[in-house]
């Protein structure tokens, strides 16, 4: 099967890859560079910039099994401090992107038999945190795009969207910088650790396969508990 990975070259995306990769699969890759791709087999790589409205996804004439939109932002800022130029960032490069992508393969999805699309929100978009309404306004819309591409492209594509909380890649860096804040985030969990690249692309790998067949639709909640359980 073939699978198209948008933002394949690091972090969730490139472990995704792997794992398809290790598979048999034909892994297509879109990202800014190659780095972390060349020890890979069966990738094919396309250079695409989410950022850059005029930057040209690849043309891929064969059928899609399915597809993992991994580009994502996070500016944490008060409301206030918030332009409109920080609003329209992130939605560009989360929600606009993913539908860019989306319409250009929509036809490839069509000529694979039970295909699936994977995107990606946050935690922050159901329990609501300070600092986090641009971000949170994005991935909002991507689970609402989630749902409403469900519903119109069953039964022949499934769509489902995984929410994390707080994962070990280079986008939280900031946020997990020493190990004083590593310890902190942990413990804001109920299974007192903040995600890894491996728990995240073993959903996303879930979600893509046959496992998953009877779902779709779904906003899958992978962060320690956070969003459903309290410890006392």
């Amino acid at each position: 099967m073939s699978y198209l990975i948008v933002g394949g070259t690091a972090g969730i995306g490139n472990e995704i890859v792997r794992r398809l990769s290790s598979k048999g699969n034909k892994v297509f890759v879109t990202g800014r560079t190659q780095k972390n791709l060349d020890e890979i087999n069966n990738v094919d790589f396309y250079e695409w910039n989410s950022e850059d409205e005029n930057s040209q996804l690849p043309e891929i004439s064969e059928p899609l099994s399915g597809i993992v939109y991994c580009p994502g932002t996070i500016i944490l800022k008060p409301f206030k401090n918030l332009t409109d130029n920080d609003f329209l960032y992130e939605y560009t490069v989360n929600l606009l992107g993913a539908v860019r992508v989306i319409r250009k393969y929509l036809p490839n999805l069509k000529s694979s038999e039970n295909s699936a699309i994977v995107l990606f929100s946050t935690v922050a978009v159901q329990m609501g945190m300070s600092f986090h309404s641009s971000i949170a306004s994005a991935k909002g819309a991507i689970e609402g795009l989630t749902r409403s591409l469900a519903a119109e492209f069953a039964p022949s594509i499934r769509v489902n969207c995984i929410a994390p909380s707080l994962t070990d890649t280079a986008l939280a860096g900031k946020l997990l910088g020493n190990e004083e804040k590593r310890d902190a985030a942990a413990k804001r969990h109920p299974l007192n650790k903040f995600g890894t690249v491996e728990d995240i692309a073993s959903a996303a790998v879930y979600l893509l396969s046959s496992d998953s067949g009877w779902i779709t639709g779904q906003i899958m909640s992978v962060d320690g508990g956070m969003s459903s359980v309290k410890t006392f």
